[in-house]
């Protein structure tokens, strides 16, 4: 199985992925755990690229091809063969985080955005991907709050910026009702670990 986590800055999912991970593993599942952009030597170099605060310069839809191609590198080099192999695979971020952000937030448009990364995907989709929603203020906020936390390009854009990811966000979970799960990311951290050990949970047995 392979299922994607997705959210706007300061969500929680990447802290929230690890615990539930840990605790996936110890029940005996087989979970290979990737990120995006990022999850291969490759791919993380292209992670360095889009997300320097050197490079503020990155023309919009040169983002969303690096993106795209550092997803195909993911895919090819660790994704595709983890499930040929029988593990599950779990990543912070896929598809759905470049439509948010290159689609709609950047303006670029989510068919167009779409139609790069169904040429690097070969048209592949999570089976299950967790929406972690919450109000681009309060995560915000914690990212400043979060001492321990690299601070990277996304951050420092406008809060209309945040709002527009997050609206682009609420609208594929309508468009993809059978596939997203929205998961409230304002609850305690526990409250949402447990809401997604159960979905994952109950998708796995």
């Amino acid at each position: 199985m392979f299922i994607t986590l997705e959210g706007p800055e300061g969500s929680g999912k990447t802290s929230v992925m690890k615990v539930v991970i840990r605790r996936l593993q110890d029940e005996g599942f087989s979970i290979i755990e990737t990120r995006e952009p990022g999850g291969t030597n490759i791919a993380e170099q292209i992670r360095d690229i889009i997300l320097d605060r050197k490079n503020l310069s990155l023309d919009a839809r040169a983002e969303a091809l690096l993106y795209a191609a550092s997803r195909r590198q993911n895919l090819v080099e660790k994704i595709w063969p983890s499930i040929k192999a029988g593990h599950i695979v779990i990543c912070d971020r896929f598809i759905d985080s470049s439509l948010a952000y290159q689609g709609g937030a950047r303006g670029i448009g989510i068919e167009e955005v779409l139609n790069i990364n169904l040429f690097a995907t070969e048209g592949s989709f999570p089976e299950l991907t967790l929406l972690f929603d919450i109000e681009p203020e309060q995560g915000l906020r914690r990212i400043a709050e979060n001492k321990n936390r690299e601070i990277n390009r996304l951050d420092l854009e406008r809060l209309d910026f945040h709002r527009q990811v997050r609206q682009t966000y609420l609208q594929l979970a309508k468009q993809y009702p059978n596939r997203i799960v929205i998961i409230d990311a304002s609850l305690a951290l526990e409250k949402v670990i447990d809401k997604t050990y159960d979905i994952i949970k109950q998708r796995l047995i």
